[in-house]
């Protein structure tokens, strides 16, 4: 039976509030998927992905990166948030680092194997997570900002690298995919992109509507392609 539950846990004085989902009919240890949430916190979808990964074995969290109670009322609010985290990178890479460390405390967690994903900013949480230096196998963004500040620290990267990246994304324009590259390439990462041709920005969630002219919209297509993406990747790094 999927057992999803809120899970409580502290860093540096700080109360987090994150969403834990496994099967709990399963009693050996499995691998753990570390969910990075998009601009809105902690919320219905990542909580929605948070099952998906229950469902396919893992044992998954979606970390909390604002912190407990603090969630945004709207897309102002939430973009307030978000661009404060995206400017104070060490603070970011902190509170990744956290919910990875209270997903390796569940003991039914194989820490050898241990995967990121993140979606939006929530992808762009997870490749700085990687830039920091995390010891575990992958990490995935999804429609993420790929620009960092620090492009030297991916020489830091120990795990694989797959972004999920919509084509036509005005968010996230081609100078700074191909920027991207240049920083995997120059440091040796093991990393690979996918683009998906007419998807725009948020494209794995319904929620951003339908219409790509304003440039984030669902794409059912690339939705379901990314996810059989990541669920191969899985595969590869997790054996």
């Amino acid at each position: 039976m999927i057992c999803l539950k809120a899970l409580q846990y502290t860093d540096g004085g700080v109360a987090f509030e994150g969403y834990l989902g496994y099967d709990d009919a399963v009693k050996r240890r499995r691998p753990g998927v570390l969910v990075i949430h998009d601009w809105t916190g902690v919320g219905p979808y990542a909580e929605k992905r948070v099952q998906q990964l229950a469902e396919l074995g893992y044992i998954a969290l979606a970390a909390d990166i604002y912190g407990k109670g603090v969630r945004p009322a709207g897309v102002e609010e939430a973009a307030d948030l978000a661009n404060r985290y995206k400017a104070d990178r060490p603070l970011l890479r902190s509170r990744a680092n956290a919910g990875l460390r209270a997903l390796q405390a569940n003991s039914l967690v194989d820490t050898k194997r241990i995967a990121a994903i993140g979606y939006c900013f929530g992808g762009t949480a997870a490749l700085e997570l990687a830039r920091a230096g995390a010891d575990i196998a992958g990490f995935v963004s999804f429609h993420g900002g790929l620009q960092t500040p620090t492009p030297d620290d991916a020489k830091n990267i120990k795990g694989k690298v797959l972004v999920l990246h919509g084509a036509d994304d005005p968010h996230v324009p081609p100078n700074e995919v191909l920027a991207f590259e240049e920083e995997m390439r120059k440091a040796r990462v093991d990393w690979q992109m996918i683009a998906y041709g007419g998807a725009v920005h948020s494209f794995t969630n319904p929620g951003a509507g339908d219409d790509p002219a304003r440039g984030a919209a669902y794409n059912e297509k690339a939705d379901k392609r990314s996810w059989e993406a990541m669920k191969s990747f899985f595969k590869e790094i997790f054996g």
